[in-house]
């Protein structure tokens, strides 16, 4: 029986787990992330040598938030854990755990999790667009992780779709994300309801009269409850969604989009299909990609560095 051990770090925690050679999860825990290099580097060897000991295991995969260099061991930078620039994670837990490790973008891991295992199955080019705090993304093209030249493919949130429009965390201004994902949702409630207080008042009474805290999650709950002012919200989101979905089709023509992450409901997925064919180049004269709600939720990125693992291991 071949063992598995997965790692999906990200800024506060870390969610581990070991899989059988089915990807079946016999056991998972999570751990704080840390603060310091010394504090995350030791919770994650600490995190090995347990699943060593309690199960044996083949080889490790890793769901990191950062940029993963083409080789898959070095992280070149991370914007949640800035402490890792250059940093050799893959030499550092073979040199202790002595079994193959591979690193992997986390928004990457949970696409090939989709790809392989969830709703991108049976797909030859998928897009994962995950829609949360912001937008992220991940390539499978001809049936293969596409990474780029230089580990940088996929950041689909950072398309320029509107020219000196609001400026992004990134530096640049007008980004796909700052119109479609769950903190456009937040942004776009918070200015209606503050615009028009009678017009919010479902949102209003959602949120204790506080505009400042209205989620996305609220926003979802009141247009599900037909509330015509976050109706609204979502077919804004949901279009601009969809004419970022259809600027990627206009180089990359995929087969399937799957949608992924907080953000990502029934209503924001309806609301894209409606707008995808509205802005796809010769939309009447081409087939259209379909656009799917993902499978998996947090544990996406483990699955999919498990997966990547294995397929090492099986090599």
């Amino acid at each position: 029986m071949v063992n598995i051990f997965a790692l999906d770090i990200g800024g506060t925690k870390i969610a581990c787990g070991i899989y059988d050679e089915n990807l079946d999860l016999v056991r998972e825990w999570k751990v704080p992330t840390g603060k310091s290099l010394s504090d995350i580097e030791g919770a994650v060897l600490k995190a090995c040598r347990r699943a060593r000991e309690e199960a044996g295991i083949a080889a490790i995969g890793i769901s990191a938030a950062g940029n993963i260099k083409p080789d898959r061991r070095t992280i070149a930078f991370s914007t949640n854990i800035p402490c890792w620039i250059e940093y050799p994670l893959a030499d550092i837990i073979e040199a202790e755990c002595k079994v193959p490790v591979i690193v992997e973008n986390d928004a990457n891991a949970a696409g090939w999790a989709e790809f392989a295992h969830g709703s991108g199955q049976g797909s030859s080019n998928m897009v994962m667009v995950t829609l949360g705090t912001g937008m992220g993304g991940a390539l499978v093209l001809n049936k293969e992780l596409y990474r780029g030249s230089f580990g940088m493919a996929g950041e689909v949130g950072h398309l320029p779709m509107v020219s000196s429009g609001l400026p992004c965390g990134c530096g640049l201004f007008g980004c796909a994300e700052k119109y479609a994902s769950g903190t456009a949702l937040e942004t776009l409630a918070k200015q209606a309801v503050r615009r028009d207080p009678e017009a919010g008042s479902k949102l209003l009474e959602l949120c204790e009269g506080d505009p400042e805290k209205i989620t996305g999650s609220l926003v979802f709950a009141a247009a599900e409850a037909g509330d015509e002012l976050s109706l609204s919200i979502f077919r804004e989101t949901g279009s601009w969604l969809g004419k970022t979905l259809a600027a990627i089709s206009a180089v990359l023509d995929p087969d399937t989009y799957v949608l992924g992450g907080s953000a990502a409901t029934p209503l924001l997925l309806a609301e894209a299909r409606s707008a995808y064919p509205k802005f796809l180049q010769a939309s009447s004269f081409r087939p259209h990609a379909e656009i799917r709600l993902a499978k998996f939720s947090g544990d996406a990125g483990m699955i999919g560095a498990a997966d990547l693992a294995l397929r090492k291991v099986r090599e």
